[in-house]
């Protein structure tokens, strides 16, 4: 008798390891390694593997990704970069946040830094020389942030004159678009590392105007609508992508059917909705992947 217990104890031990060992594949928080299948030797595997993820974005981008009082950035980039951590399998709480200026977004992807950047990463021809773009999965526009009671800038041909300064960031698509509306680079563009320092010199009058994609704009109109506004429409089309590395197609692959799946399910708008959807700008439809 003892020996059947003993078989039957056995076979009741295997049947609950077999049942775990064919565990679903849903990928939420706290799944484990053994949850997901990838290519042997991808990218997606190795991260799956290693339980943990390097995801460059920015720090001071209100609605996009800006460090909140956890300690942590919040915002419409971050949720984007949890969908396609959650889609590899990892943990939430496993993903490491690497503050990535503009200037710097191809270079801790060509180093090795970082294994994606989502910061308001506007996809253009001469950033795809170093790295590759997955996405779009939003569409900004460049526009200008003056103080509420400025009436003499209406919009980029406002600078065309030389009297006014205009404040962007080192690195970014704005900051080289506004060149050629200014009448004199050098003293009428000035350049910081992150948009705070560009919002704090308007509201101290060292500059006229700050530009940069409407919906980060927003984001400080909202956290201060007392003092300042928008001035004018947005005058570019700029399409946010996630970076990885130029060679890495798998994973580019990857994350683009991560994005189109979250368009479908709702977990992109709900995403916008609970971030930069809440500072009053439109999410629109959602843009066509670009798969080059």
């Amino acid at each position: 008798m003892r020996i059947k217990r003993v078989a039957a104890v056995a076979a009741v031990a295997a049947l609950a390891l077999g049942l775990t060992a064919c565990g679903g594949d849903d990928g939420g928080e706290g799944t484990g390694a053994g949850s997901k299948s990838f290519a042997a030797g991808s990218t997606m595997e190795k991260l799956n593997k290693a339980q943990k993820i390097k995801v460059g974005t920015k720090f001071d981008q209100p609605g996009f990704g800006q460090k909140g009082l956890s300690g942590k950035p919040e915002g419409f980039d971050v949720e984007i970069a949890k969908i396609i951590v959650k889609e590899l399998g990892i943990p939430e709480d496993k993903i490491e946040y690497v503050e990535t200026p503009s200037k710097v977004r191809e270079d801790v992807l060509v180093n090795g830094n970082v294994d994606l950047v989502a910061a308001t990463y506007t996809i253009n021809d001469k950033r795809k020389e170093r790295i590759a773009f997955a996405g779009p999965y939003y569409e900004a526009g460049q526009n200008i942030l003056v103080k509420k009671d400025d009436t003499t800038i209406t919009g980029p041909d406002s600078f065309k004159d030389g009297t006014k300064k205009v404040c962007s960031v080192t690195g970014s698509t704005p900051a080289e678009t506004i060149k050629q509306y200014v009448k004199d680079v050098g003293t009428q563009l000035v350049l910081f590392d992150t948009y705070d320092k560009c919002r704090d010199a308007l509201k101290g009058g060292q500059v006229n105007a700050v530009t940069t994609d409407n919906v980060i704009l927003l984001g400080y109109i909202a956290k201060d609508e007392a003092s300042f506004k928008l001035a004018g429409s947005n005058f570019t089309k700029e399409p946010y992508g996630i970076g990885v590395k130029k060679e890495d197609n798998d994973f580019r692959t990857f994350i683009n059917d991560t994005l189109e799946k979250a368009v479908a399910d709702g977990s992109w708008k709900k995403a916008w909705d609970d971030t930069a959807g809440k500072f009053g700008a439109e999410l629109g439809a959602a843009p066509t992947i670009n798969r080059y």
